[in-house]
């Protein structure tokens, strides 16, 4: 398969000169660049936020066991349903997310870097590794990376099975490691006991690619865009009922409404944002701010018009998830399964209300009791469907009657 761009507009990504942010990292203190990436307030673009220098500090600062190392693993499982906006970045921009790894592991003080790659995009890996075998040729990763002795980094690229909960990076590490791809109890967490007990920072691949464009640039240009708590750039992926679906870049802090007049999504009924595991949002609150302080996302964006039956999407979202549950807690492994008979007893009109009450009581206990981001965000959509669009959905249910 050849890869194709999905993207619709230019991306700040093609305004930055090739490794001047590798070459601006080479020039620092390994607490200068980690410094640099706290100044800007780059937050882990994968969907959990995560202040990406504060994992730094905690990886840089971390103990190696005698004979041990550390490591930089890049998270490429982009497994969450409507997300293509990682295979763009890998298609177009692999230089930068393997600029953004090389910076990583100068900062962290580590010697190897895995792209844990997810297997349905096995047919990007010729590519990837014509990128990284052009890197090596130019000195850009292998020993003395770039002239800068001492510093010895290089890059291999590992295939994911497409283990949805893999996008977890506990359970990324698990597959890594050659076991079933599950999480971990937490803690300890991957910045100290990571990738084969060692210390480890695992970032999309995204964020990866902003952490070049910001030693490049530097910290207060990318904190110059977003918002005081959400700063610099975000790519979405938008796909659903728009004229113009594709992949788009919007400084954080964008309206739903705003994103939808570029998308061609006008007069749509709701916006799925965040992908299976987000919140569904309705027309009536389409002046909320995608943002990590009100509606934050991984970058999915699902368009839904007005022709939509939101009970049938809400069942798509849950036969994922049954699907896709590793079956290693009984709140997500139990939970997802009744979820999906309710919605299945709604289409019959045989859900009464006191049911229902119990099926959101079921859906608080997942989110508080699940082992990992799956099961605690798997009831998401189904309780946001539910509170907007329940006169629809009970409708349905009173005519069944």
């Amino acid at each position: 398969m050849t890869p194709v761009s999905s993207k619709k507009t230019p991306f700040t990504f093609d305004s930055i000169e090739p490794e001047s942010g590798l070459k601006a990292a080479l020039g620092k203190s390994r607490a200068d660049i980690i410094a640099e990436i706290s100044a800007s307030n780059l937050r882990g673009r994968g969907g959990a936020g995560f202040p990406t220098g504060t994992k730094w500090n905690l990886a840089a600062a971390a103990k190696v066991p005698p004979g041990g190392r550390k490591f930089v693993v890049c998270n490429a499982d982009e497994g969450e349903p409507g997300t293509f906006k990682d295979r763009v970045i890998l298609t177009e921009y692999a230089d930068l997310v393997f600029e953004g790894m090389t910076i990583a592991g100068l900062a962290i003080g580590a010697a190897d870097g895995i792209l844990y790659l997810r297997g349905e995009y096995l047919y990007l890996r010729p590519h990837l590794e014509g990128v990284l075998a052009r890197r090596r040729a130019a000195n850009l990763l292998g020993k003395n990376v770039a002239g800068r002795d001492g510093f010895d980094f290089d890059i291999r690229i590992q295939m994911g099975s497409g283990a949805y909960v893999c996008g977890e990076e506990t359970a990324l590490i698990e597959s890594l490691e050659g076991n079933r791809g599950e999480p971990r109890n937490r803690p300890p967490f991957p910045v100290d006991t990571g990738f084969d007990g060692q210390p480890t920072v695992v970032n999309n691949v995204e964020t990866l690619a902003w952490v070049a464009c910001i030693l490049a640039r530097s910290g207060q240009w990318f904190k110059s865009a977003g918002t005081a708590k959400s700063a610099g750039f975000k790519l979405f992926s938008v796909s659903g009922d728009c004229t113009a679906p594709g992949v788009y870049e919007f400084p954080l802090g964008v309206t739903v409404q705003e994103l939808l007049d570029k998308v061609g999504g006008s007069g749509a009924k709701a916006v799925q944002i965040g992908g299976a595991s987000g919140h569904c949002i309705p027309a009536s609150e389409f002046s909320r701010r995608i943002a990590f302080e009100d509606i934050a996302t991984g970058g999915s964006i699902i368009v839904f018009g007005p022709g939509r039956d939101m009970l049938t999407v809400a069942k798509n979202f849950m036969e994922f998830f049954v699907e896709e549950s590793c079956g290693q807690c009984t709140p997500c492994r139990a939970g997802n399964a009744r979820l999906l008979e309710g919605i299945e007893m709604l289409e019959r009109g045989e859900c009464s209300m006191a049911y229902l009450r119990e099926l959101l009581g079921l859906c608080e206990t997942m989110q508080v009791a699940s082992k990992c981001g799956l099961g605690q965000s798997s009831p998401n959509a189904f309780m946001s469907i539910l509170k907007h669009f329940r006169d629809e959905i009970m409708g349905r249910t009173a005519v069944a009657h």
